[in-house]
């Protein structure tokens, strides 16, 4: 089982349905870590800059971020800048979980630092693919940096 040291997964979606079966989908894979949802990007940047520091919020940062673009209030390429441009946080992968494939979404996202582009399948057996491969390369493959 890959832990990864327990570190939450930080989901940025403020679909119910779609955390729901990516949930799902991570629990098929065995996945410990906690898994953390802010339903809007300004709820996704107080959680990720002031972590620690209210009741309820676990004292460390995510292991890696899945980050929907189209969300209410502050968008997804708004939060991405702002984490990428944030010391503390920058190192934090930030994976892009999009409907969209547009290419012009995909180079803007990537020139703002992100670490890897997914598009959200519509189908629930390649959303479960992509929890597999999500899990197995950035919990069980990929060196992650050591954030408090």
């Amino acid at each position: 089982m890959i832990t990864s040291s327990l570190k939450p997964i930080l989901v940025v979606e403020d679909s119910v349905e779609d955390f729901t079966a990516l949930g799902r989908a991570f629990r098929k894979q065995a996945l410990a870590n906690p898994l953390l949802r802010c339903e809007d990007g300004d709820q996704a940047l107080e959680y990720l800059q002031g972590y620690g520091k209210r009741a309820g919020w676990p004292l460390t940062l995510p292991a890696f971020v899945l980050l929907d673009l189209n969300l209410p209030g502050t968008d997804g390429r708004t939060v991405l800048g702002i984490l990428k441009q944030d010391p503390q946080l920058q190192s934090i992968p930030v994976i892009i979980f999009s409907t969209s494939s547009n290419t012009r979404d995909i180079e803007e996202c990537y020139r703002l630092g992100a670490n890897s582009y997914l598009t959200k399948p519509i189908e629930y057996a390649s959303l479960e693919e992509k929890a597999r491969l999500l899990v197995n390369y950035w919990l069980g493959t990929s060196e992650l940096p050591p954030l408090s």
